[in-house]
C-alpha cells in the first residue's frame, strides 16, 4: 500500500466494476516491472499472479508476490503445473492476476498469449481488464530524485467467460480472437498513444464508451 500512498500519486478509477466475489481473472497491461504491486494496491485483495519462472524480481515485487503468492509459468506456453495451480486458485474462489502479453519489453500494447482466455473459459471465470499507466522508468529512478510519479489505474467492467470450440482449429482461432478482445478492453483503459497493434481497432472505442456508461 505504501507504493500508492507515499511514494506515488495514484488514482484508481472503476473499483466499483470489481465483482463482489471471486473467482475472476485480473488482466492488465505490463509496461513496467513494478506493475504487480500497483495492481495489488488497487484491488486490495489477495491475488495470485502468473509470473515467468525466469523473471528477475525487484525487492518490492518479490515482497508483494511473496505476500500474496505467485504461480511460475513458462513464457511461451502454459505447462501442466501452471494450469493445475491456476485452476486451484480459481476453483477456491480466488483471484488470478495475468499480464496477457507476458513481459515488459514495450510501452505499447502487443498481442497476448493464450493463457488468459484458456483459463477463463476452462474455469468459467470472468475477466476484469485493468489499465496501469504512469511509470515510464523504474520506480527507483523517481525515488532517488524525490519525484512522486502520477499513476493511473483504471478498472474496466468484467466480461466473459467464453465457451471454446471442441474442434482444435476452431479453438485456436477463438483463442486469438478472444485474446484480441481482452487486449482491446485493456486498451480502452489506457492513453491512445499506448494502444500499439490495437491503435486502429474500432472495438477499443466501443469498449471505452461501455466503461463510461
Amino acid at each position: 500500500m505504501f507504493l500508492g500512498s507515499i511514494f506515488t500519486k495514484t488514482t484508481i478509477i472503476g473499483k466499483d466494476n470489481l465483482p463482489k466475489k471471486g473467482p475472476y481473472i485480473l488482466a492488465a497491461n505490463h509496461f513496467n516491472v513494478f506493475d504487480p504491486p500497483f495492481v495489488i494496491y488497487a484491488i486490495q485483495k489477495p491475488i495470485s499472479f502468473l509470473a515467468a519462472s525466469d523473471t528477475e524480481f525487484t525487492l518490492v515485487e518479490y515482497f508483494a508476490l511473496w505476500l500474496y503468492g505467485f504461480i511460475p509459468t513458462n513464457r511461451s506456453n502454459l505447462n501442466p503445473s501452471t494450469i493445475k495451480m491456476s485452476k486451484k486458485v480459481l476453483n477456491s474462489g480466488g483471484l488470478l492476476g495475468i499480464f496477457p502479453e507476458g513481459d515488459t519489453e514495450s510501452d505499447q500494447l502487443r498481442t497476448p498469449k493464450a493463457g488468459v482466455v484458456y483459463l477463463s473459459a476452462s474455469q468459467k471465470a470472468s475477466i476484469v481488464p485493468i489499465g496501469v499507466y504512469g511509470l515510464k522508468k523504474s520506480l527507483w529512478y523517481y525515488l532517488f530524485r524525490g519525484v512522486r510519479p502520477h499513476i493511473d489505474i483504471k478498472i474496466g467492467k468484467p466480461f466473459g467467460p467464453y465457451t471454446l470450440s471442441k474442434d482444435k482449429i476452431n479453438r485456436e482461432n477463438e483463442l486469438v480472437e478472444i485474446g484480441d478482445i481482452v487486449m482491446c478492453r485493456i486498451a480502452a483503459l489506457l492513453p491512445k498513444k499506448t494502444h500499439g497493434v490495437y491503435s486502429n481497432d474500432p472495438k477499443v472505442e466501443q469498449y471505452k464508451k461501455g466503461n463510461e456508461n
